[in-house]
């Protein structure tokens, strides 16, 4: 059996592992091993790769190897949960730049050594790997700035701004069917799709607002698949193309997932800037006193609950407050209370923030639960306790037509018979919102540190018990 033979053996067993491998990271009980499914595939894509005999320095490789490996696990030992949605929006953005220098050296190693390659297919290919790769990078850099604050998480407009990303999108479709026209002729043209893919990347995403970067960082997730196909397509890599096919369509799913889970189009996410203009409610419209509640009052009132509903957001991550929620939900079991986290898909910072989190610290995955199962029988839940969430629950996306999150499905805590909000602060969400239930007659705020607070209760019940 021939080398070319046996390396396409692998890159198909590679590809059924990435398959398998994505299938069982659709639960929390199967994600591990498919995770490690998955990296399989990945090594043996890896090795069929560098027995081509095409390679050019194996030094390179392994350098790069062991300067990526490193990098790559300081970064996995080093970045707090808090952190992980700029860490995803970084990959995002270095996946679609290896796309990008993909296209880009091979276009220009054709250009010089084999321009009997350049065929219409192929360079269609490297322009789509190169104009894709280039808005995946940029853009996720932006994505990235707001999400770790250093830039304003608002959304950026400016007079013009869609006709000019619009005039830029169509510029660079003109050079790719003009590439494709006449290849060894265009290289000037080339690289000025390249300028425009990176600035389209950074005016693509400026004005999108931080609480949407969740479905921005899914839809990035997608490009830099899609890049990722191209390029495979441009260097004829069978697993590539897989591989990239795969990201880009679960990127999109999830996209259309989170999409639907705020009642918005992927339209209104990416034009509309959202948070850009304050409303009557961002305004200071809502009116009402908070109530607030100690530890040792909130203790009380949750030791006679019989069904605790756990809202876990933002602000459980940035209190790193997990373990002990966890340990408030066995404490509250053990005497006799039903529990459940209620998990709203857009709660957090990226996809599935929260279920990280709480698996993390060992919450049982049957314990969790979507606002579709939860919301019919709130009236029925003796205490909702929201800890750092706020948009998620925020009731004006039932009540107040003028809110722009204004029908939204969220979770109806206000509905239970009591519910404890834990928060530093009066201040509004990443949305900007203000937040009517923090002024409902059966809302308690319980103000402080979220791990702090928890770890209070807690307190209580192992000195009562």
């Amino acid at each position: 059996m021939s080398g070319s033979i046996l390396i396409n053996l692998a890159y198909i067993v590679a590809a059924v592992l990435f398959i398998f491998g994505l299938k069982m990271l659709g639960k929390a009980t199967t994600a591990p091993l498919g995770n490690l499914v998955s990296a399989l595939g990945m090594l043996l894509a890896i090795v069929a790769t560098l027995l081509i005999k095409d390679i050019v320095s194996y030094k390179l490789i392994f350098a790069g190897f062991i300067i990526g490996g490193a990098i790559g696990a300081i970064a996995a030992q080093r970045v707090k949960m808090t952190a992980m949605p700029e860490m995803v929006a970084l990959f995002n953005g270095f996946g679609g730049l290896a796309s990008l220098l993909v296209g880009w050296s091979e276009y220009h190693r054709a250009l010089n050594f084999h321009p009997e390659n350049l065929d219409a297919f192929t360079m269609v290919a490297t322009y789509l790997a190169v104009i894709i790769g280039g808005i995946t990078f940029t853009g996720s850099l932006i994505a990235f700035a707001k999400l770790a604050e250093k830039m304003t998480g608002k959304p950026i407009l400016f007079k013009a701004q869609k006709p000019v990303n619009a005039g830029l999108l169509a510029a660079a479709v003109i050079i790719l069917v003009m590439g494709a026209m006449a290849p060894a002729s265009t290289y000037p043209l080339f690289l000025i799709a390249i300028l425009i893919a990176l600035a389209l990347g950074v005016l693509a995403v400026i004005p999108i607002g931080g609480a949407d970067m969740p479905v921005v960082i899914s839809l990035l997730n997608s490009y830099s698949g899609i890049a990722a196909s191209a390029a495979g397509f441009v260097i004829m890599n069978n697993v590539l193309v897989v591989a990239g096919c795969l990201v880009g369509a679960s990127g999109i799913i999830l996209t259309q997932i989170m999409c639907k889970a705020m009642n918005r189009s992927l339209a209104n996410v990416l034009f509309s800037g959202f948070g850009a203009t304050t409303t009557a409610s961002a305004a200071g419209a809502v009116q009402g006193e908070a109530k607030p509640i100690t530890a040792d009052d909130a203790y009380y009132i949750l030791e006679a609950a019989r069904s605790v509903i756990v809202v876990p957001g933002y602000g459980m991550a940035v209190a790193q407050a997990q373990h002990v929620v966890r340990e408030l939900g066995e404490m509250l079991e053990k005497n006799g209370c039903e529990v459940k986290y209620a998990i709203h898909p857009v709660a957090g910072r990226m996809p599935g923030h929260m279920n990280v989190l709480l698996a993390e610290a060992n919450v049982p995955y049957e314990q969790l639960v979507e606002p579709p199962d939860v919301n019919p029988i709130m009236t029925t839940i003796d205490v909702a306790i929201v800890i750092g969430a706020n948009d998620v629950v925020n009731p004006a996306a039932r009540e107040d037509e003028t809110s722009p999150i204004y029908g939204m499905p969220i979770i109806n805590v206000d509905e239970a018979k009591t519910c404890f909000v834990l928060k530093r602060s009066m201040a509004s969400g990443f949305a900007g919102i203000e937040n009517p239930l923090f002024f409902k007659e059966n809302t308690r705020m319980l103000f402080g540190d979220a791990k702090a607070s928890v770890t209070a209760l807690v307190a209580q019940f192992k000195d009562a018990g």
